[in-house]
């Protein structure tokens, strides 16, 4: 900091940012300490304003130097200027800071970054040992699907080794054909690393535009890059007291506690606890421009320490059993364009060719499962988070399960088809002009959103994302019910 101008906001967030981060030795600089004459009564003042202010912080030192660094007074050795500092100079105190070694000692984790598979004949997964060590023959497990195998081999180009400790990069083989995909984790079966979709984080916001609610962004965390959602400001951090205040949204340099929803699992470790394996970032899905820097505090699912358990009667024996090909057939669209209408034709069609089908219509399933959510951002998320989960118990039932949900954002929809396996998830676009819609309205929500009656409402002041890349568009204004829902029919028999 500047010895003319003490201790500023920029020095206190910067306080607050490195002990969020568990750094616990600091250096407070007192630069330009030439500048106000190499005054001791300066340098104390700053010294103990900053004392005062880092005590919660729980650092294990914070050590204060008078520096001026364009004149090297106490920056590689004592400077004869500052008679009264019978501290360490700079360069010298910093050479006696221990230095962390959590990584080694820390379980293993191993991120996967890419996937080797040169022939035939060698499929690898190369990666850094990002904590802990790992040997040939160690039992290890693909940390979000449960699955576990033993270490083959540890590849590098230099030859094999017997064993790597974290900061090594390496390829690592399986001896059993298990799936693996870049962003997974491999880890010690015996100390598993959270796997969920909902966290709590320490978020440091980064850019111009303000974070609320129901923002949605892409998360870098290890080697995953997956969709997310903000889908609540707890509080936020004030700086001059280190106080933790409500909040709802959070400005250019705010600190504060969130949680974030994303639509496939993601595996971390406590930032506390391991700091390789929890920290991440936030990008903007449009610009490309890095947001926000976050670290993970632990998973907000009520059950831990809870893994799959294997079954003996599977999927595939279910649809062996009905044959039939099990599917989810989600219609998507704006309120009124002809979702569920359209649903029941398709449903009653496909019984009538023999199929065992199930129907989920939004309203339905608001009246019960779904009862306790609103209409904001983060409730309609969760509205198709949990039609999402019930569609895939249908479909393991064996099921070709028909959903009848508006679903507006494209990050929920991608969620729910990342639940099931590749072609099992049929996105339909039941594309009604809104102008026609507000014409139906045969509940009469348009007219209550238009006099303020309804707030929240898809189409009138909330947005609707249109489908990138639907298995089907059905254009309500060019045909009826009964042909779109044959279209929908005849496009789940040629997928059957």
């Amino acid at each position: 900091m500047d010895a003319r101008k003490g201790l500023m906001e920029q020095t206190r967030r910067h306080a607050a940012i490195v002990s969020l981060l568990g750094i616990r030795h600091v250096v407070l600089a007192v630069n330009k300490i030439d500048l106000v004459g190499f005054s001791e009564a300066r340098f104390r003042e700053i010294e103990a304003a900053f004392t005062a202010f880092a005590a919660p912080l729980a650092f294990h030192s914070a050590v204060a130097i008078p520096l001026s660094a364009r004149l090297g007074d106490n920056v590689a050795e004592r400077s004869a200027r500052t008679p009264w500092y019978a501290g360490p100079s700079l360069l010298g105190h910093l050479e006696t800071v221990e230095t962390d070694t959590e990584a080694a000692g820390a379980p293993l984790r191993f991120p996967v970054q890419w996937v080797n598979r040169p022939d035939g004949e060698f499929r690898g997964f190369a990666g850094t040992v990002a904590s802990g060590r790992v040997a040939v023959g160690d039992r290890v497990v693909v940390a979000a699907s449960g699955q576990t195998t033993e270490i083959a081999r540890i590849v590098t180009f230099d030859g094999d080794l017997a064993n790597a400790a974290a900061g090594r990069s390496v390829t690592l083989t399986l001896k059993d054909e298990v799936d693996v995909a870049r962003g997974d984790v491999l880890a010690d079966p015996r100390q598993r690393p959270t796997v969920t979709r909902r966290f709590a984080a320490d978020l440091v916001w980064m850019d111009e535009t303000v974070a609320s609610n129901g923002k949605r962004f892409l998360l870098k965390i290890g080697t995953a890059t997956v969709p997310a959602v903000l889908s609540r400001v707890v509080d936020i951090l004030d700086i001059e007291s280190l106080q933790r205040q409500p909040a709802t949204r959070l400005a250019l340099n705010a600190i504060g506690r969130v949680e974030i929803e994303t639509t496939v699992p993601v595996t971390f470790d406590p930032y506390l606890e391991n700091r390789s394996m929890g920290g991440f970032i936030l990008i903007d899905g449009l610009t490309l421009r890095t947001v926000a820097a976050g670290l993970a505090i632990g998973s907000l699912d009520r059950a831990t320490n809870v893994h799959h358990q294997p079954q003996d009667v599977t999927p595939a024996i279910r649809e062996q059993a009905k044959g039939q090909r099990a599917m989810v057939v989600w219609l998507t669209g704006l309120p009124s364009s002809g979702k569920s209408t359209i649903a029941n034709i398709v449903e009653r069609k496909l019984v009538a060719l023999g199929h065992q089908t199930m129907l989920l219509d939004g309203d339905n399933l608001r009246q019960g499962l779904n009862a306790d959510l609103g209409f904001d951002a983060t409730s309609r998320a969760e509205n198709v988070r949990r039609v999402g989960e019930v569609a895939k118990l249908m479909a393991d039932a064996g099921l070709i399960t028909i959903v009848a949900l508006v679903s507006p954002f494209q990050a929920d929809r991608q969620r729910a088809a990342s639940l099931l396996p590749d072609g099992r998830f049929l996105e339909i676009f039941i594309d009604t002009p809104l102008d026609i819609c507000r014409l139906r309205d045969p509940k009469g929500l348009y007219r209550k959103a238009q006099t303020g009656r309804i707030n929240d409402f898809t189409g009138f002041g909330q947005a609707y994302e249109r489908p990138e890349n639907p298995a089907l568009t059905v254009k309500t204004a060019e045909m009826d019910a009964e042909a779109g829902a044959e279209l929908i029919v005849q496009l789940v028999r040629a997928r059957h």
